[in-house]
């Protein structure tokens, strides 16, 4: 059994409720600046990680 097949597995047997998790962005995105809404084009300072991991991002790959 594949890892994929089994995590399919575990939410349609309602183990593990990973689909409630919603639209996310992975922490990986977080490592490329692709939206800079700084006022001063500093877009690394802009926000922290942690603040980065509860936005909502419009583009990039990862974004949903």
């Amino acid at each position: 059994m594949t890892e994929e097949y089994q995590r399919l597995e575990e939410a349609r047997n309602h183990i593990i409720h990973w689909k409630r998790w919603g639209p996310y962005l992975s922490e990986r995105q977080w490592g490329t600046v692709r939206e800079d809404y700084s006022p001063d084009g500093q877009a690394w300072d802009y926000f922290t990680h942690d603040q980065a991991r509860s936005r909502t991002y419009r583009w990039g790959e990862d974004g949903i």
